[in-house]
């Protein structure tokens, strides 16, 4: 019996859907069902509508970049449909399937030849000082960084409800092993293979000798506070989940971060395929 795969490509990456084309009929070529979900964003507003997922999807392949891969396990979270990412992008930490390979890829696919990953993800929660709740997903990261002047912010944070340390720097990245290959990589933080569960907490720029990456159990509970800032002054910060759901956070505000209790799943193909791309990157 056949699977029905979901073609998710990021137009952007595949303009001309070349390489779409080239999967779906590979697939029905050999008796199975491929459904394309074609995602466009609107130019001139920067906008683009949630797409509306076919049901009883067996696999969905995720073609672009890592963003990409991102994207469309936030917008899948709920259905629980594996996935795995077709690197039409640069880097590609989080696909693996490069498309020279594809057809090895796809046939391994439909033999059922793979395992699935379960990957944690971060829920944020923030309370503000005018009443409002802000809450979302996270797959990568949880950001708080300063706005408006180039100034030092200070972050006050908990753990568990004990306090931890006040940092000054530019700014805090909680990060999942998924997401250690991102901004959390930049910023000098360590790499992790995305299949482990754990917390890290990585500042940015911290204007410190001895500040360094702070690695957590995955039931630890994480609390930013926005005091005031030096001299007493009102701080502006910025809070984003995932690089897409952002908003503003001030001095009174506070967001907890934990593990949620959803998770998004990924198909692998290697067992070691994390340590062979990082192996590839570094040699690049």
């Amino acid at each position: 019996m056949g699977k029905r795969f979901l073609i998710y490509v990021n137009k952007f990456k595949d303009p001309e859907l070349k390489v779409t084309n080239r999967i779906k009929e590979y697939l029905e070529a050999r008796g199975q069902e491929a459904c394309l979900l074609i995602v466009e964003k609107d130019w001139k507003t920067g906008e683009r509508q949630v797409p509306v997922f076919p049901e009883n999807i067996d696999i969905m392949l995720v073609l672009g970049g890592d963003g990409t891969v991102l994207q469309a396990a936030r917008e899948t979270i709920h259905s629980h449909v594996p996935l795995i990412g077709v690197n039409l992008g640069s880097l590609g930490f989080m696909t693996q399937i490069e498309p020279s390979a594809v057809e090895t890829a796809l046939d391994r696919l439909i033999a059922g030849d793979y395992r699935k990953e379960s990957r944690m993800l971060l829920l944020g929660k923030a309370t503000l000082a005018n009443g409002e709740t802000r809450e979302g997903l996270a797959l990568n990261d949880i950001v708080i960084t300063r706005s408006g002047a180039l100034r030092v912010i200070l972050l006050r944070i908990y753990v568990n409800g004990s306090f931890l340390h006040e940092y000054q720097a530019d700014g805090i990245i909680i990060t999942t092993p998924t997401g250690s290959t991102g901004y959390n990589l930049s910023a000098g933080g360590p790499l992790v293979e995305p299949g482990a569960k754990l917390l890290m907490l990585t500042p940015i720029c911290p204007h410190s000798l001895n500040h360094r990456s702070i690695i957590l159990s995955p039931e630890d509970e994480v609390e930013i506070e926005i005091p005031l800032g030096k001299e007493g002054k009102e701080q502006e910060v910025g809070a984003s989940l995932d690089g897409a759901n952002s908003f503003p956070m001030r001095t009174g505000d506070r967001i907890v971060i934990r593990q949620s209790a959803e998770s998004a799943q990924f198909l692998q193909l290697s067992r070691v395929s994390f340590l062979e791309t990082l192996h590839q990157k570094m040699n690049e």
